[in-house]
């Protein structure tokens, strides 16, 4: 694709960020960024932009910036058409686009899940949750439906025992942003081609009761603690956040939440499978502190009930 050619670009947080920055690196003709409104942020709700936005006015590109609050206004539509973009990138936009917009330019979009594997909110966390051993970006056309267009390309990435949410994140924001120069460079000879529907799985939206658990399974502990460590953290019934744990092994039976062992700045809990070793835990409305200050608090010892 001839770099001159007009890009939309349609995206919000960090992963579109770095997409978007790739495009200005190699020199790609961005005519307009669409993201979403700014929000209020803390407990001061100090109207905070999105972070895409940031780093468009700090860098001081000539991009404008268009923030509706839905993609339905005829208005804004009109925008997109009087815009006559070539094609539109989008990246973890948080908005569905209409057949209106669908219909003004091909519509690419960057999704972190090998698709037709995770369609939806939350495929980063999913691929942890079920402690995968790879994910990926697909590069796909947008259509009406939830992820289901056809694949324009791949990029694939492992994923290591220990990683967590936000490092997953980063590697797949970079692969992304590799993965779209890609597609845009060979776009013009790329037969893209239908998702196999067979293999179709999906994942919800994470909400905050996502983040309880239960001392049942060691492994689903610790997947739970990796896919939701930035948000909305692991938790007990009692509000207690576990901000760091790892397992300590996989295999025994134990009773539910016994405190196994004590050392100097960690803690074992028995799982009915396996143990986890906790090492910082958060009371509500507390600081992060190490685990073993806690437990000395609530003095508790090795066979008390730590959940």
């Amino acid at each position: 694709m001839n770099k001159q050619k007009k890009i939309l670009f349609m995206g919000t947080p960090d992963y579109a960020t770095i997409i978007l920055s790739k495009l200005v690196e190699e020199n790609y003709n961005i005519i307009a960024l669409f993201t979403q409104p700014d929000k209020p942020v803390g407990r001061k709700q100090e109207l905070t932009p999105p972070h895409i936005k940031q780093y468009v006015t700090e860098n001081n590109l000539n991009i404008p910036i268009y923030q509706p609050l839905t993609l339905r206004d005829n208005e804004i539509q009109d925008i997109v058409l009087t815009l006559n973009p070539d094609i539109i990138i989008v990246a973890a936009y948080g908005q569905i686009l209409p057949k209106e917009i669908l219909n003004i330019a091909p519509c690419i979009n960057l999704h972190a899940s090998l698709l037709p594997k995770y369609r939806g909110a939350s495929p980063i966390q999913q691929s942890l949750l079920n402690d995968d051993k790879f994910t990926g970006v697909t590069a796909m056309h947008m259509d009406v439906g939830l992820d289901s267009g056809d694949i324009l390309g791949y990029k694939y990435v492992s994923i290591d025992k220990d990683t967590v949410v936000a490092e997953l994140f980063d590697q797949l924001s970079i692969c992304a942003a590799l993965l779209t120069v890609e597609i845009l460079t060979k776009y013009d000879s790329i037969k893209d081609t239908k998702q196999n529907l067979s293999l179709v799985s999906h994942c919800k939206k994470i909400s905050k009761k996502d983040g309880l658990i239960e001392f049942d399974d060691a492994n689903k502990v610790y997947n739970r603690y990796r896919a939701f460590k930035s948000w909305p953290d692991i938790y007990l019934e009692s509000g207690l956040k576990i901000k760091e744990c790892f397992i300590y092994e996989s295999d025994s039976s134990n009773k539910h939440g016994e405190v196994l062992l004590i050392e100097d700045d960690y803690v074992v809990v028995g799982c009915k499978k396996g143990t986890i070793k906790i090492v910082n835990v958060q009371p509500s409305s507390k600081k992060q502190m190490n685990v073993v200050s806690y437990i000395r608090g609530k003095r508790l010892e090795i066979g008390d009930d730590f959940s």
